[in-house]
């Protein structure tokens, strides 16, 4: 008799388990953050649902369309210095023509009304520019200077295309330290590329006018300037603009974002001066 009821009660500590392990198995979904059992539907293949996995996939999959690439053409240095334009000098000073070629840089932005084609960066990005071309997807268009804010470190070009996407602005006064938040662009021209992290701090270094920032350990470098710092819920609330690095190296877990709110009013004071509307 006493066997048997250990039997039982062995039979049910099991069911019991099974049922609490089968409960545990959650997943994100990106969109709003929410925690939903992942079911796999009926006849859907083993792997097309992440089984127990948390995964960014499904918000980086609606927001990465709206990012773009900003490759920009500047005057050389040396076509800028008077004094080297003078043949002479030139010569004098043993500067090779191909020294006075343009210049390529590279960097980053988000489409922020896809209807008018206007597109969010920094001005660094395009300071100086004497051409500049974004690229969409596999598209590469032609892009016209809209206007920019040197203090804020914001620009506004503008692009002519069917099918864009575009990103809206959060609300950065309701940032917390601690949330989450996910970084995408070009670094080191290497393509489109996607970084996670936190809110590391708020309202960092404010000198000369300029925004507070955004500190984020989301890794952004070289190249992720102008892209967009966006949170959970798919919104921008910020603009990566800088990094503070030893020795002017790469990314060491401190990085600066311009306050999407400042970003806003940098950008809806230019469009109405452009009387785009």
């Amino acid at each position: 008799m006493m066997l048997q009821i250990r039997f039982i009660v062995l039979a049910l500590l099991l069911l019991a388990s099974g049922m609490i392990g089968g409960a545990a198995f959650w997943w994100i979904d990106g969109r709003m953050g929410e925690a939903r059992t992942a079911e796999l539907p009926a006849g859907a293949p083993v792997d097309a649902v992440p089984l127990g996995r948390l995964s960014l996939a499904p918000l980086v999959g609606r927001v990465a369309p709206a990012v773009v690439n900003i490759a920009v053409m500047q005057p050389s240095p040396f076509e800028q210095n008077p004094l080297l334009r003078d043949p002479y000098f030139q010569h004098f000073f043993g500067v090779p023509e191909e020294a006075f070629a343009p210049r390529l840089s590279a960097g980053s932005g988000f489409i922020v009304d896809a209807e008018l084609g206007l597109v969010l960066t920094n001005h660094h990005v395009i300071q100086n520019a004497q051409a500049i071309e974004v690229t969409v997807g596999d598209r590469r268009l032609p892009a016209r200077l809209i206007g920019s804010h040197p203090a804020s470190d914001i620009a506004v070009l503008q692009i002519r295309a069917g099918g864009l996407s575009q990103l809206a602005l959060g609300d950065s006064n309701q940032l917390k330290v601690g949330d989450y938040v996910v970084a995408i662009g070009n670094p080191f021209e290497i393509g489109q590329t996607v970084t996670a992290g936190i809110v590391s701090a708020l309202g960092q270094g404010r000198r000369g006018g300029g925004p507070s920032y955004v500190q984020t350990d989301a890794p952004i470098n070289p190249g992720n300037s102008g892209g967009p710092l966006i949170n959970m819920r798919g919104e921008v609330i910020g603009i990566n603009t800088a990094i503070l690095s030893p020795n002017g190296g790469g990314n060491v877990g401190i990085g600066l974002a311009v306050p999407s709110n400042d970003a806003r009013q940098v950008m809806e004071a230019i469009v109405r001066q452009a009387r785009l509307r």
